[in-house]
């Protein structure tokens, strides 16, 4: 497990990836900067990784989950609804390979959802 952190505006959230293909190769590709999107409760932006739906994958996610999501070669960071979403479940828009988690309370991305960058980056 790498142990990695997320970084917008005054927000640094810890997280860990996983130990599968795909997680393997974000690690690989940090510290990443992008500019972000919002879907509901859903923070995503573009990644330069590229891999395929994997063992990992889920159309349900839950709260501090973090996805990559092939079809728009992107990171997830996942903290509540999205527009797909009913009956209280977590639905991306497709599925998505889990790569890891967010170690604190992933909420607390709701207050920064208006900032312009996110940073990934391998924790100290």
């Amino acid at each position: 497990m790498t142990k990695i952190a997320i970084k917008i505006g005054t927000l640094t959230m810890p997280a860990e990836l996983n130990d599968t293909p795909t997680a393997r190769l974000i690690a690989n590709a940090l510290p990443i900067r992008s500019a972000f999107n919002t879907w509901g409760d859903e923070i995503y932006f573009s990644i330069p990784v590229e891999a395929d739906l994997d063992d990992s994958a889920r159309e349900e996610v839950e709260v501090g989950d973090l996805g990559y999501w092939p079809e728009g070669k992107a990171f997830c960071i996942f903290f509540g609804p999205t527009p797909m979403s009913t009956g209280g479940k977590i639905i991306p828009a497709s599925a998505v390979n889990i790569v890891g988690k967010v170690l604190g309370d992933a909420k607390e991305f709701r207050g920064v959802m208006d900032e312009s960058e996110v940073i990934l980056e391998k924790a100290s």
